[in-house]
């Protein structure tokens, strides 16, 4: 069962966004220009690994909103992404946005379910760090 580990929230204005989301909430932000991505640490992480200490929490991100993206978006974690794809497929879903990776970390895509709504899936590369 692939369980929710991620979200991102797309944003206009990111200063913006990340002065409402940090005052709001209290959430630490660190932006990586590199992405033009910002992880959104909402609770205690471990600092190895980045999951956060606490169960039942998820950390996330904002990004820049694209003609692609314009909601916010929950990623599934799966542990064969490949596979994952051809099962929303199979199930009447489409892929949104193909496979692609994060080096060092692992890959990512976008699938669009059978109501429209767009959803990630991650896939983390177990051989990285060893």
């Amino acid at each position: 069962m692939g369980g929710v580990v991620h979200f991102e929230i797309p944003a206009e204005d990111s200063e913006r966004a990340n002065n409402f989301y940090q005052g709001a909430f209290g959430w630490t932000l660190n932006y990586m220009p590199e992405l033009d991505y910002t992880i959104a640490l909402t609770t205690p992480s471990d600092e190895q690994t980045g999951l956060p200490n606490s169960p039942g929490v998820i950390n996330g991100a904002l990004f820049t909103r694209s003609a692609e993206l314009q909601t916010p978006v929950l990623t599934v974690d799966v542990e064969d992404i490949d596979a994952a794809l051809a099962q929303v497929e199979s199930a009447g879903g489409t892929v949104h946005k193909g496979k692609d990776a994060v080096p060092g970390m692992g890959w990512y895509a976008y699938f669009k379910d059978t109501e429209g709504n767009i959803l990630g899936l991650w896939q983390t590369d177990d051989s990285a760090g060893k």
